[in-house]
């Protein structure tokens, strides 16, 4: 096929459905025979973007597949498809159409391609997801626990012992696959040099922002979540606020900045002197998680430990 193609993937549990811009389109089975199929007809027709969508990690499998062979392959954010779609007027929803969909955002929007996570950086999410999870269900059974009747209090009582157990195995899996890597050894290394920054922000970036040291500082910023947008309009001036970008990522960040203001000098006094500028403490710390997001990036990129790293500009 000459000239440029987009070719846009719907992935569920069982099919997937694969629409090219301009072209065809075809589906084939959610398997691994399937996914064969599927990267030995796309290969074929040299194609310029390859977009999924994020689906809970339906996706990865494939994306592995056309990464591996060297094609042009992004997996995006599903809100940004459907607004897309909302936008050109298209309001249906079937397999076929998202295909469709999937394909006309690539030729209109080019999202850029970053690397897909190996099967490693994989492990380590599947388990920073189920540390979460853990977390969340212990906070509601203990919670559950004060307001028990007394008939069951003992079954909740073992339920929580279950899931600490759980946690504490999860939690030593994280660190030995941590360990495993050299890359991610000296990467570890040259994080939890930095005061405030633990385990948790760790495994974290890790795991939902690899992409952390090979980015700017604005682009780290986005994707992460913490860059401020402006709502103006005519005269109306709205106030910046953060949106978007990895959820997961912006949390533990927030956390980290919280103990970073306490623990960390150099954000401490960038937070004491914002609040004594008459910044609200709220945002005061938002800005606190953006500079200590780009400290971290700065100095992943360098492989620069942070008592090096605070005697350079960042």
């Amino acid at each position: 096929m000459s000239g440029a193609c987009f070719v846009g993937m719907d992935v569920s549990q069982d099919t997937v459905d694969v629409a090219v811009q301009p072209g065809t389109a075809f589906q084939i089975a959610n398997d691994d025979h399937g996914i064969a199929e599927a990267v030995a007809r796309v290969q074929a027709i040299q194609p310029t973007l390859i977009v999924l969508e994020a689906t809970g990690g339906l996706e990865v499998p494939l994306a592995g597949a056309l990464a591996a062979v060297g094609l042009p392959v992004v997996v995006v954010n599903p809100r940004q498809v459907r607004d897309f779609a909302r936008a050109t007027g298209q309001l249906a929803k079937t397999d076929r159409l998202d295909a469709q969909v999937l394909a006309h955002f690539a030729e209109a929007i080019r999202p850029p391609i970053r690397p897909v996570p190996d099967e490693q950086t994989q492990t380590l999410a599947a388990l920073v997801a189920r540390r979460r999870q853990l977390i969340e269900m212990l906070t509601a059974e203990k919670n559950r626990l004060r307001l028990a009747a007394r008939l069951i209090q003992e079954r909740v009582h073992a339920h929580i012992t279950w899931l600490e157990t759980e946690l504490e195995r999860t939690n030593t899996d994280l660190t030995a696959t941590m360990r495993e890597s050299p890359v991610w050894r000296e990467k570890e290394e040259v994080l939890r040099s930095v005061p405030g920054v633990g385990p948790v922000l760790t495994t974290t970036l890790f795991a939902n922002l690899p992409e952390l040291g090979t980015l700017t500082r604005k682009e780290v910023a986005a994707l992460a979540g913490g860059a401020p947008f402006p709502r103006d309009s005519g005269t109306l001036k709205g106030r910046r606020t953060i949106w978007g970008g990895r959820a997961h990522v912006r949390a533990a960040l927030y956390m980290a900045a919280l103990v970073a203001t306490r623990r960390n000098p150099v954000i401490r006094a960038f937070y004491q002197r914002l609040c004594q500028a008459g910044k609200a403490k709220k945002l005061a710390l938002t800005a606190c998680m953006r500079k200590l997001l780009t400290i971290l990036n700065a100095m992943v990129k360098s492989r620069t430990l942070w008592r090096v790293a605070m005697t350079q500009p960042v």
